[in-house]
């Protein structure tokens, strides 16, 4: 047994310690409970566990390494166990044993959840040691759920790319550089050709797809009991967890379905810095993770990878099918199905994804790359921030655009930092037209203004626009030329609000209300002026659907709030 306080025992926002008046409150929730020394509360790989508070005694929260246990910290009276999973839903991946008798409170889950979502005061004080536990666990616990795979291994980086942007602590192990990978193998009886694997509470799955990884660990649509919900959120990206927060907040049963990873691509970003609310500056998946515990706080269920197949109504309800043919079904339905991204034209590509080329820079992509230099293709946003991001992580970076002008379609802010940062160089009126490599990516070939010329480089990352994810919704919604859903006044008919239909319901003929969300709306209604109001008029006006039918909106507040519509 070893001891290492991953978690600082004194942090008082790691491990608080609940007054009396709190006490008061869980008790008339819970069950008191005498425990004994040696007596597990719940260990890794349990499904699901209750929200415990210790009354007397003591219980050391331990992670599984290595054959041995070690322990995280040591909680006393008045403190309480557990961490994120207890609303996700994850399945458990850390062990909690007694080590003086005593008495605890359990208070089931249902339970906690409510008096998060009821008591602001208490219910901040767990969610945000829930926070501060997960984000020290991200290293503190990795070695709960290990990931064994070449770093030049597609499906290495697929499962790697899901826990990382899911936030769930693990470890990564390289067959080519990690010693310990050969004692694993020989203990859980796996071959070299078995690669990648995940090892999680003892178990092993060979060749994890996101998916499978997924529903072991209990984020499928498979762990719900209920496969009918007042709102269906298509998408998991910052549109469609705004609307999850405010649908589930007035008290619609929520369901999210994300075909990725939650977050979209805004989960993917190094840094957002023009996002109303956070002056200095927030990573995408510091962003996304608060959206999620806002959402998961009132109760909506956030689901991934969910890919939604097609839509369509039955007995009064909308129905989504899953590619795994799951059918789900709610009363309304909003789109905010986001974007995919668009890919080079160029020979190879196919063999580079993944092992050399990539569609986001984050700290996983930045270590793979130690320094090398690489480069990215566009000029919007998403490039400068991943340009930026690679370049203060050591990599010498070239960005490469096909106009003459980074300005043109780059915020002003991000050009002025590219132009002052000496590892970035700005090749302009230029075309990346072949890739090569053996193994993986070694150089890009470019071409500017006729002439072609050969780059070195370790990793190729891409941003060269995306096209909405509307595919799903061919036959039951109008699309434009570009695949974008049309909304009333995009369709000519002259209806406004005051009619019967609201301004981001799209025509579906003879649905029940619908909303549109996000990147799936044409880009009239896209622009980061109305970025932030828009996005939870969908869940507003659906919830007034479901429980007034649609009104007439005179809010002035509402009508400053939305300079995109004319109502």
């Amino acid at each position: 047994m070893n001891y290492h306080p991953y978690l600082a025992a004194n942090d008082p926002a790691v491990s608080p310690t609940l007054a009396d008046p709190e006490l008061a409150v869980l008790e008339t929730l819970g069950t008191r409970r005498s425990v004994t020394v040696g007596e597990y509360l719940y260990r890794e790989g349990d499904i699901t566990y209750d929200f415990y508070v210790i009354l007397s005694g003591a219980v050391e929260i331990l992670v599984r390494s290595d054959g041995e246990e070690q322990i995280i910290v040591r909680h006393g009276p008045g403190r309480f166990l557990g961490e994120l999973n207890l609303l996700t839903g994850q399945r458990v991946y850390l062990s909690a044993r007694v080590v003086e008798p005593g008495e605890v409170l359990v208070v089931p889950k249902a339970a906690l959840q409510h008096v998060i979502a009821t008591n602001p005061g208490l219910g901040d004080t767990i969610l945000a040691a829930f926070l501060a536990r997960r984000s020290v666990l991200l290293s503190g616990a990795s070695a709960a759920i290990r990931v064994v795979g070449s770093r030049f291994s597609p499906e290495s980086l697929r499962v790697r790319e899901f826990l990382a942007r899911n936030r769930i602590p693990h470890e990564w192990l390289d067959p080519d550089l990690d010693a310990i990978v050969e004692r694993l193998l020989r203990e859980f009886a796996v071959t070299p050709s078995e690669l990648p694997i995940v090892i999680a509470s003892g178990s092993v799955l060979r060749h994890p797809t996101p998916g499978v990884l997924a529903q072991y660990l209990g984020l499928t649509i498979d762990s719900l009991p209920e496969r009918c919900f007042d709102l269906l959120v298509v998408g998991a990206g910052p549109a469609g967890l705004a609307a999850a927060v405010y649908g589930a907040s007035e008290g619609l049963r929520t369901l999210v379905v994300e075909m990725v990873a939650v977050g979209g691509q805004a989960g993917a970003s190094s840094r957002i810095e023009n996002y109303l609310g956070f002056p200095t500056g927030i990573s995408g998946g510091d962003l996304i993770q608060r959206a999620v515990v806002q959402a998961e706080k009132f109760g909506a269920n956030i689901t991934s990878p969910c890919a939604a197949a097609s839509l369509r109504e039955e007995a009064g309800h909308l129905v989504v099918r899953l590619f795994d043919g799951t059918d789900i079904a709610g009363r309304a339905v909003i789109i905010a199905s986001g974007a995919r991204y668009r890919r080079l034209d160029v020979p190879r590509l196919a063999d580079f994804e993944g092992n050399g080329v990539y569609y986001a820079a984050t700290e996983m992509e930045a270590r793979l790359c130690a320094g090398s230099l690489v480069v990215v293709a566009g000029g919007g946003n998403s490039a400068g921030q991943a340009a930026l991001f690679l370049a203060a992580a050591g990599s010498p970076v070239t960005i490469v655009i096909r106009g003459h002008d980074l300005g043109a379609s780059m915020s002003r802010y991000l050009v002025d930092r590219i132009e002052a940062e000496a590892r970035i160089d700005v090749r302009t009126n230029t075309r990346i037209t072949a890739l090569d490599g053996d193994r993986t990516l070694t150089s890009v070939r470019v071409t500017t203004g006729g002439v072609d010329a050969v780059w070195p480089c370790a990793a190729l990352f891409s941003f060269i626009g995306a096209d909405p994810a509307t595919g799903w919704l061919s036959g039951c919604a109008v699309l434009d030329e570009h695949d974008f859903v049309l909304t009333d006044r995009s369709l000519g008919d002259g209806k406004r609000w005051a009619g019967d239909r609201c301004p981001l319901r799209p025509a579906i003929p003879g649905y029940s209300p619908q909303a549109m969300s996000g990147q799936a709306r044409p880009s009239e209604s896209r622009r980061p002026s109305a970025k932030d109001r828009p996005r939870c008029v969908p869940s507003t006006s659906t919830w007034r659907s479901l429980t007034d039918g649609l009104r007439t909106l005179a809010d002035p507040l509402w009508k400053g709030s939305l300079p995109v519509y004319d109502f």
